[in-house]
């Protein structure tokens, strides 16, 4: 298939989810073209994107003149049959959301290109419904936590999307089981598929005899908890626990953390070490002794779905200390493939951390757990299998059986 990934911005750096899929999908032989609605502003790029074929095409989306906008319709009336009339489906959208499905379904035209894939229920699911309506070609989308769970989600935006998408994927139990409570019939074919890993990426390593560390990974906002874990620290510290802490990411709440680190007098202890290449990461977390990832449900509704960092870090072998948010039980069950504690309990976080720094046998064992629900769940060759499937489905003239672990 020759399919249109569309997302707001590529890349980004913390959504490794997006090029590890389009990397599998390119392995199967699907052809693959992905259009950005923005421009790249990170400081960091992921490793893999060197081993992306797909091109990247910017869709403008500042400086727009009426002329820009009247040749392009000009153009979508020449090339796509029945556009005139299709532009009815434009009316209420912004203007630079109008204009970019223009531009991009004229892409599809040109390009060949069979059925457009979102990430993300807002914007990129905005622009590829309207080009999708305009090119006469399926649409789909993923839908993550932001998109779900946050205060700016419009309920009657997110019901229409759900019915119009040819087909809608999850990436967790726990958000398939919310847009089926709320959506209802809506969000009857909605199947969950999970963010997967190139596991030969992540070789295993046993967590017998490792520093006296614990590290967390993740940008530096308030649905990843890191002030918590701040608190978490300060607990151990004053207890005498021999450890150190480092925070590898960048983000808003930098200063606010540093400041805090400060006031706890960690400065001995805990590192933010800003945002590291992807190698690097993976380094540290392979020597860590325990991995923290503290999520919250912050106070605007956002929360994490299901962390990819969780998945990486049980993958490499380092057993991994989270919440009891959205989907993260689906991962890390507790006392099976890691510990899980209450959100926002400083103290029940720092007693655990403790805890796996102090017992070599209890990070074994919940390492080598966690590593086999990882082979079983998380390898990226069988999730991206099961959402091609779920996508041929939409273009094949007899639908074909969704594969069980798809199936939610």
């Amino acid at each position: 298939m020759r399919i249109g990934y569309v997302v707001k911005r590529f890349p980004r750096y913390s959504e490794t989810f997006v090029v590890t899929e389009v990397l599998a999908h390119e392995a199967a032989g699907w052809d693959v073209e992905i259009f950005s609605l923005r421009p790249p502003n990170d400081t960091h790029f992921q490793d893999l994107l060197a081993r992306v074929r797909a091109p990247v095409r910017y869709l403008p989306s500042e400086g727009t003149r009426p002329g820009d906008f009247w040749a392009a319709l000009q153009e979508a009336g020449r090339l796509l049959p029945g556009a005139w009339t299709a532009l009815e489906s434009l009316r209420g959208a912004a203007a630079g959301d109008a204009y970019q499905a223009l531009l991009l379904a004229l892409e599809v035209r040109r390009r060949g290109i069979e059925h457009l894939h979102a990430h993300f229920a807002t914007v990129a699911t905005d622009v590829a419904r309207l080009a999708a309506r305009l090119a006469g070609v399926p649409y789909s989308f993923t839908a993550h936590a932001k998109d779900i769970f946050h205060e700016t989600v419009q309920p009657d935006d997110l019901r229409a999307k759900l019915e119009e998408a040819a087909a809608v994927v999850t990436v967790s139990d726990f958000n398939l089981a919310y847009l089926r409570a709320t959506f209802g019939a809506a969000a009857a074919r909605v199947r969950r598929v999970y963010n997967g890993l190139e596991l030969d990426r992540f070789p295993y390593a046993e967590p017998r005899v490792r520093p006296r560390r614990v590290v967390a990974v993740g940008r530096l906002v308030e649905k990843k908890g890191f002030d918590v874990l701040l608190e978490s620290a300060a607990l151990m510290s004053a207890r005498g626990v021999d450890f150190t802490l480092d925070l590898i990411g960048g983000g808003p709440l930098e200063t606010p953390l540093e400041r805090r680190m400060a006031e706890l007098d960690l400065g001995g202890r805990v590192r933010l070490r800003g945002p590291q290449p992807q190698a690097e990461i993976a380094r540290a977390v392979s020597e860590a002794a325990a991995f923290a990832a503290p999520c919250v449900v912050g106070r605007d509704g956002n929360r994490d779905g299901l962390p990819t960092t969780l998945v990486e870090a049980m993958a490499l072998g380092t057993p991994c200390v989270s919440t009891d948010v959205t989907g993260i039980p689906e991962l890390v069950r507790d006392g099976d493939t890691g510990l899980l504690v209450p959100q926002n309990d400083a103290a029940a976080l720092a007693a655990v951390l403790e805890r796996l720094l102090a017992d070599p046998a209890l990070r074994i064992t919940l390492a080598t757990r966690a590593r086999r629900r990882i082979e079983e769940d998380f390898d990226a060759r069988c999730s991206s299998a099961r959402l091609r499937q779920i996508l041929a489905d939409v273009h094949s003239d007899r639908p074909t059986a969704v594969p069980e672990a798809a199936r939610a």
